[in-house]
């Protein structure tokens, strides 16, 4: 189904109104080129064209479409009218110079293998049929490479490039706008490639068209094997014998028949979603996540803009994106059933080929209620100046360690999106409460990130337990029928009438803190309070820290007026109601509902009843 749909997106995009949008046709493909040839009709070099432009601290080299490249592998082979150094000038790749000089005969058979390289660019062009042939940009590439100059290249401004890099060239006569290999009769000729005398053929598993089989596909580009890497391999590959069906092992393709058009179809279209600053695409830790709909939709972006990164230039756009989805729901935009479907495909790289992580296909309006839902998990009462609509990069590093990054637990990223689309009772990943309860015990510090993480994932499992107990309540007898669970779900602010054990141990820690800091004056009055000494043990062994601070909170209050010392004795007594005993360990999970208790109630403390957000007045509790 993910090939198949892949391909019919392959098909609309190359109808795209708009051509720099618009994919290539069966036998083409598009590819940075960042030098091109430019010589006469006589095969004389004008200049070395450097395509690249600026782009921050690096420079981009435009993309032109072309024939399709071949698979390469250990053997020589040569592209149509492009390639690398090696292939059309005969340059040496300086670090395989290099590493080949370590002996004469690496050395020796390097250059050997130089000269087949360059004989076999030539050799390609000159099997071209004979209209292309007789093309004057083709006879003019061919009177070029036979009479090439090394003493002409030399004096180009970009050649140190070349001999530094190996780049990508290609070819244009002078005068035109395309590029050789663009010349209608190249192209014709490249999609007319003759199929091999003993090609097999069977029916194809995408189009179900009877086609010849496309035995090595085409690898997919811009899947991160690690930060700041990229990997280079395929989503169908059988690369051991292991892996090949009874009787499919004399040709690797067999073992999953896809014919030719169709592989080179969802080929280009994936790599097209996954290319450098698509608007379609997101990056979470090691998982690579594309959008695309069926039909052409203002909201194939909408996922990139809604969890994709910050960026610096247009650090808002998330929330703009955030807004605009909730006005459109709000508005009744989706409330119309639609049968454009929408696909979230999560991409990550395996040791030899690439793994699907997830993939939804989903309506838009029902897109648009699962991300709402993931916002509405998330709302959590919050400062001034943090984030209305948090982005996963930003919920993420926040559990990581130091938070960067890098330090984003494996799998994590690709496991929240599969979650915010598989629906809102399916509980988002335990790593990701276990990681934002860890990193609030070693900081001592419930930020608005981890409590808003922790709220989402404790909402979503009570959620699941709820609708567990309707399902077997359903199909039990009436007298086994097991109680609905008493625990209702956290709110965005303090709950006063939540009397679960660990949110108001997580609220009596604040408070006692509060009552502390009010004794030294006011909050920074003080270098350290008892969160940074005793956090970890009062959210993990609550018996062994509570009794203590218990006893010591008296000597602070002796130090307050009579007026404040009451509120808080009041506030106590009502946090501590429900309470019967101190728990002597406390789970994760109850670890994570102390930190909400702890936030909410020292969100509480700095807020007017009426407002979350604004400032109340310091040093009485509310």
């Amino acid at each position: 189904m993910i090939l198949q749909a892949l391909n019919s997106y392959y098909r609309r995009k190359c109808d795209d109104p708009d051509p720099a949008q618009r994919l290539p046709a069966f036998g083409l493909e598009q590819k940075d080129i960042p030098f091109v040839l430019e010589i006469t009709a006589t095969g004389e070099l004008v200049q070395l064209r450097d395509t690249r432009t600026p782009q921050g601290k690096k420079k981009l080299a435009q993309s032109f479409r072309v024939p399709q490249g071949v698979k390469k592998t250990s053997g020589v082979a040569a592209n149509l009218l492009w390639d690398n150094a090696e292939y059309v000038l005969g340059i040496p790749d300086a670090n395989k110079l290099e590493e080949s000089k370590k002996s004469k005969k690496k050395e020796g058979e390097y250059r050997e293998r130089l000269k087949k390289m360059q004989a076999m660019f030539l050799a390609n062009i000159q099997s071209l049929p004979a209209a292309a042939l007789l093309d004057e940009g083709v006879i003019a590439v061919q009177k070029f490479l036979q009479s090439v100059s090394t003493d002409q290249l030399q004096a180009q401004p970009g050649w140190s490039d070349v001999l530094e890099t190996n780049p990508v060239l290609s070819f244009r006569l002078h005068g035109d706008l395309d590029l050789v290999c663009q010349r209608p009769a190249v192209v014709q000729a490249a999609l007319n490639v003759p199929a091999d005398a003993d090609e097999r053929q069977a029916m194809c598993l995408v189009t179900g068209e009877f086609a010849p089989v496309e035995r090595l596909h085409t690898a997919i580009r811009g899947v991160r094997d690690k930060p700041g890497g990229l990997a280079l391999k395929n989503i169908v590959a059988f690369n051991e014998r292991a892996f090949e069906s009874y009787g499919k092992t004399e040709r690797q393709g067999e073992n999953a028949p896809v014919s030719k058009a169709a592989a080179f179809a969802y080929t280009t279209a994936l790599n097209h979603l996954l290319r450098k600053e698509s608007p379609q695409r997101i990056q979470v830790g090691d998982a690579s996540t594309v959008f695309w709909a069926d039909q052409d939709s203002e909201f194939e972006s909408l996922g990139a803009d809604v969890f994709g990164e910050p960026s610096k230039d247009d650090p808002d756009r998330g929330t703009r994106a955030v807004h605009a989805l909730l006005s459109a729901v709000q508005a009744g935009k989706f409330a119309e059933p639609d049968d454009n479907r929408f696909h979230i495909l999560g991409l990550a790289p395996n040791a030899a080929r690439i793994s699907i992580r997830f993939y939804h296909c989903l309506p838009l309006p029902e897109m648009a209620r699962r991300i709402t839902q993931h916002f509405t998990d998330l709302e959590m009462v919050r400062g001034p100046y943090d984030p209305e609509y948090p982005s996963l990069f930003r919920l993420l590093t926040a559990v990581a360690l130091q938070n960067k990054a890098d330090n984003i637990p494996p799998n994590l990223g690709g496991a929240v999106v599969d979650a915010i689309f598989a629906g809102p009772d399916v509980p988002y990943p335990a790593l990701w409460l276990n990681a934002a309860v860890g990193r609030c015990r070693a900081e001592q510090n419930v930020t608005y990130l981890r409590a808003a993480a922790i709220k989402a994932c404790i909402n979503r499992q009570i959620r699941r337990q709820i609708q567990s107990a309707a399902i077997s309540n359903q199909s039990a007898p009436t007298s086994t029928r097991l109680p609905n669970p008493p625990e209702k779900e956290f709110l965005p602010m303090l709950d006063l009438d939540n009397t679960n054990p660990a949110y108001r141990l997580g609220r009596l820690f604040a408070a006692l803190e509060r009552i502390q800091e009010a004794a030294a004056g006011g909050p920074g009055q003080l270098n350290a309070t008892i969160r940074d000494r005793y956090y970890g043990a009062a959210s993990s062994t609550p018996v062994a820290v509570f009794t203590t601070l218990l006893r010591l909170k008296n000597a602070h209050l002796k130090k307050l007026t009579t007026g404040q010392s009451v509120s808080f004795e009041k506030l106590l007594t009502e946090i501590l109601g429900p309470v019967t005993d101190f728990p002597a360990h406390l789970s994760l999970p109850d670890q994570g509902r102390f930190a909400l208790g702890y936030y909410h109630q020292r969100q509480a403390f700095f807020s007017k009843p009426t407002d979350s957000n604004t400032p109340a007045k310091e040093g009485t509790p509310s």
